[in-house]
């Protein structure tokens, strides 16, 4: 008998210490671009609300609300694999740190790549109609473009499927989401902000 309950001990031990061990590490592509593509998404989400409650269109709120919940639960999803790999959803390294070359793609500020400027985001808290659809697209097609490269590069270089798998889909539904951005920026007589 009790060596029964020993086998049933050591097998369940075996169980939990197996996934923490094939976990990706705290310098780990999987780890860096879930805890900056988090952060990333986090500025996207809030943009996406304002567009919800400010947009002068359905389609521009619509946009935005679809963005909004698509982020958000991503984010969740990324938040969810750092605790599961028993890892702080912050860091103390610089941003894109995980990415070859990524420090160089950071702005003067060292803010991610097309991510907003408080100044920025506070101009297009305080635009309404046309200007402000005109701006919120701009700012968030440069926030897209800014960001999609994080994607590729976990969807190559990641460890784990699962991230892998997540960061292309991230890919394909921001290059979408591009796509109808440049869209409505036609549609609106205006161009897109220089990267």
């Amino acid at each position: 008998m009790l060596g029964a309950v020993l086998l049933l001990v050591v097998g369940v031990s075996v169980g939990f210490l197996i996934p923490t061990l094939r976990a990706p590490g705290d310098d780990s592509v999987d780890a860096g671009f879930a805890r900056d593509m988090s952060l990333h998404h986090t500025q996207a989400v809030e943009m996406a609300m304002f567009a919800y409650r400010l947009g002068s269109t359905d389609d521009i709120r619509t946009l935005g609300y679809d963005m909004a919940l698509s982020q958000q639960w991503q984010i969740g999803q990324m938040q969810t694999w750092l605790n599961e790999w028993h890892l702080s959803t912050n860091s103390d390294k610089a941003p894109m740190a995980w990415m070859p070359d990524g420090k160089n793609a950071l702005q003067p500020d060292g803010r991610m790549p097309g991510m907003a400027s408080d100044d920025e985001l506070k101009k297009l808290k305080s635009s309404t109609g046309k200007d402000f659809d005109t701006l919120w697209c701009q700012l968030m097609l440069r926030h897209h473009l800014g960001g999609i490269h994080m994607s590729e590069t976990a969807a190559k270089k990641a460890s784990t499927t699962e991230v892998r798998d997540a960061a292309e889909k991230i890919r394909v539904s921001q290059q979408y989401d591009i796509t109808a951005l440049t869209e409505k920026l036609q549609d609106l007589g205006a161009q897109p902000l220089p990267s």
